[in-house]
């Protein structure tokens, strides 16, 4: 169907489409006028990403003099690939009804681990045995040693790409990475690289948050990023964690012993360097001296990782003398880990500023603050003198020099904690050093300034207006949309006691006690004799959930369970989860029925959709706090109250809650779907924190199931199933529609049907 929003002729691909998302759009719409950054809260299941991709495809089609841009950041790669077909189908329908004036080139980018189709380098276990796998063949050194002696390998991919020069393009359409990657196999070119390449020119990229908001790699893929550009961050709900992991480092043990080694190896080429080719390290320091830290702009391949600190922050001068020759710079690096190794052997917890760490070094290692500054560049550049291919063997010194770089930048908004062993485990001696970054907004800052507008959308953002002190910026447009439901079909309810009216909670002091354990037990026994299909339980630790498996099997009520559906379990092992989770899938297909024991702030709980039969009921077992001793935890609690006046109490609340609400919104992934959310912890009937939830979810939340005991939660449930059990119109009634044909939409421009929106 196709509509008016203003002036702007939107083209959307279905026949239908829910006023949330009409009223999606119009918010939108008003953040690209005004030039601004959004916030915009829609439940899941509603077509966000949909919605998103045809408004702002279709208002650049109606500005044909200045096209924007669009950058689309998932979070993970299968999210990547369902937005790429989503806008697919769109693409197709937008030709059909525009001709070729519609076409446009949409591509995903992701590492060369996803995109490699060179089998020698592909097979290798980690994407940085790959990356280094692709530099040993594609590094320009290597390719002129290959032009002189045909026995050096080459990646005949590359040399392809390289050879079609500005002839390697791709045609107009829209490409996931397996299209991709079947051009570049059919054409012989590199995917890869030619992704990269074609990323400045297309009018929709879909990559990872990480290629915006991590320095190092934002600095080599987003660099040439046009202003006029469109950025969405998709299931955004955690990007202030994604902000903070990028500016943080930890140096363990074996990180230091790891650049020890790397250490000794670059000193040895070195050396092989001064006796057989001394005039390559005489040109790097006299390029030093001339104050160019790197050789102009670098071969494509030569890239490796950009610079740790943010593109404003990183000094415009010349690298200091002391370190311009290699062998005083690998003097400085050995003292620097020499003085890091003296600080893990440490007793006690240790809290210290960037300031006080800074002059301690200047101090105890002679290292000034400049100097360290410069520790990543020179690193840089004296690998590409060295001619260094295999990068994954160096990762440890690398981290060393991000560290020092970074530690050297900035002063405030991060500490450094170094803690001799894991408070979980007081008996294992573990240190860690880490530099940690407590302010979110200094990664996404660079973002917000550099695009005319920054969209920032989940099903989960509330409480909405935390988010922006959080991130420091002003929203043109901050709205939460409700669901608009033809049936009640979400049924969220709050469990604060057992049968035997004793209290549950996963609070520590009550956690373990064996009634609360016993009630939980009893809650899930008797949820999965009368629910059908698959129950999905979320706890709040792996230990936690260890320990309460471990209690059900002892005492048989896990037994009992088994007997009703069989169980499923979340491990720390990605390929052990997978399993468990297709077997859960076949199982509720075969309507043997199944429970998944999940966790919550795991990879379950962030991005696998239990829709339809596969999640007909949820439970929460109790509420989702971070590690509250947590050293890391409480200096950022520090730093964000007396920044932003954010209070701790306030902060962990909303962290708990966005992350409950995301847990079970698992079950809903589409409006014809329905399923059930127990809270079973006392604390959600607090209204302090149940207020935190989001409103589609608190909408639907009754004051009558606000304190239920297991029995009455049962009665609830079996009311509730046999109502989904009845048959049902799918578009509303007349006065209440819930989904809107292109009719109606035309009605809606006289006004009368303003009031069926809101």
């Amino acid at each position: 169907m196709k509509f008016l929003i203003e002036d702007v002729t939107v083209y959307f691909p279905y026949d239908h489409i829910y006023p949330e998302q009409y009223s999606y759009m119009i918010e939108l719409k008003r953040a690209l006028d005004a030039k601004g950054h959004c916030l915009l809260e829609m439940p899941t299941g509603t077509g966000k990403t949909i919605a998103l991709l045809s408004l702002i495809t279709s208002y650049s089609f109606s500005r044909p003099q200045s096209p924007i841009k669009l950058i689309y950041c998932t979070r993970t790669v299968h999210e990547m690939e369902k937005t790429l077909a989503e806008l697919t189908l769109l693409h197709n329908y937008q030709i059909k009804h525009l001709g070729p004036q519609a076409r446009i080139l949409a591509i995903g980018l992701s590492s060369r681990k996803n995109l490699c189709v060179n089998p020698t380098v592909v097979a290798a276990e980690n994407r940085d045995s790959v990356d280094a796998g692709c530099r040993k063949l594609t590094a320009s050194w290597v390719r002129a040693m290959a032009a002189e002696n045909p026995d050096v390998d080459t990646c005949e991919f590359f040399e392809n790409y390289e050879k079609a020069a500005s002839s390697a393009v791709l045609p107009p359409g829209v490409y996931t990475l397996q299209e991709l990657r079947a051009f570049g196999k059919e054409k012989g070119w590199c995917p890869y690289f030619l992704a990269r390449h074609m990323v400045q020119v297309a009018n929709v990229v879909v990559y990872s948050y990480q290629y915006l908001l991590d320095p190092k790699v934002a600095g080599i893929i987003s660099k040439e990023m046009q202003k006029e550009s469109v950025v969405v961050f998709d299931e955004a709900h955690n990007i202030d964690n994604v902000c903070i992991e990028a500016l943080s480092v930890s140096i363990r043990r074996q990180t230091l012993e790891g650049a020890t080694r790397n250490l000794d190896r670059i000193s040895r080429e070195i050396d092989g360097f001064k006796a057989t080719d001394a005039s390559r390290l005489r040109a790097e320091y006299n390029r030093l001296v001339e104050g160019l830290a790197l050789r102009g702009n670098l071969p494509i391949a030569d890239n490796w990782l950009s610079n740790p600190a943010l593109p404003d922050d990183i000094l415009k001068e010349a690298v200091p003398g002391n370190i311009r020759k290699a062998e005083h710079f690998l003097h400085v690096l050995r003292r620097l880990v020499q003085y890091l190794s003296g600080r893990l052997d440490t007793e006690n917890v240790e809290k210290e500023s960037p300031v006080g760490f800074v002059s301690s070094i200047s101090s105890h290692a002679g290292i000034d603050q400049k100097t360290l500054k410069f520790c990543y560049d020179r690193l840089h550049s004296l690998m590409l003198t060295l001619e260094i291919t295999d990068t994954d063997e160096f990762l440890h010194i690398q981290t060393i020099c991000d560290f020092a770089t970074l530690v050297g930048t900035y002063g405030r908004g991060f500490s450094i904690i170094i803690e001799p062993f894991d408070e979980r485990m007081p008996s294992m001696p573990d240190p860690i050093l880490q530099l940690s970054c407590h302010d979110a907004s200094l990664a996404i800052k660079p973002v917000f300034d550099r695009f005319q507008s920054v969209v920032i959308t989940s099903g989960t953002l509330s409480p909405i207006d935390l988010f922006p002190r959080l991130l420091d910026f002003h929203p043109v447009v901050s709205r939460s949309f409700k669901m608009s439901l033809t049936r009640d079909c979400i049924c969220p309810m709050v469990l604060t006691r057992g049968s035997d009216q004793l209290p549950v909670s996963t609070k520590f002091d009550m956690r373990s006690d064996p009634g609360v354990v016993r009630n939980y037990g009893k809650l899930l026994l008797e949820m999965v004799s009368v629910v059908p299909d698959g129950i999905v339980c979320f706890f709040v630790s792996y230990s936690y959930m260890d320990g309460i498996i471990n209690t059900w099997n002892d005492t048989g009520i896990l037994k009992d369970i088994m007997q009703h559906k069989l169980v499923f379990i979340e491990t720390q092992d990605v390929v052990e989860t997978t399993l468990a989770l297709d077997n859960y899938r076949r199982a509720c297909d075969c309507g043997r029925g199944a429970v998944f024991f999940s966790v919550a702030r795991g990879k379950v709980a962030e991005g696998i959709d239990f829709d339809r039969h596969y999640g007909r009921l949820v439970i929460m077992f109790g509420v989702p706090f971070q590690y509250t001793l947590s050293k890391i935890l409480l200096a950022r609690l520090e730093y964000l109250r007396d920044t932003f006046q954010i209070k701790e109490g306030d902060f962990l609340t909303f962290d708990a809650l966005r992350q409950a609400a995301q847990c079970v919104g698992r079950v809903i992934r589409s409006k014809a779907d329905y399923g059930m959310m127990i809270f079973a912890d006392k604390r959600y009937s607090r209204h302090d924190k149940r207020s935190k939830l989001p409103s589609w979810i608190l909408s639907h939340l009754q004051e009558a199931n606000l304190n239920l005991s297991t029995d009455m939660a049962l009665h609830i449930a079996r009311e509730f199933l046999r109502k989904m059990a009845q048959p049902y119109d799918k578009t509303g009634s007349s006065d209440r529609k819930t989904l809107l044909s292109q009719e109606d939409l035309e009605k809606m421009g006289d006004g009368s049907m303003h009031e069926m929106l809101y």
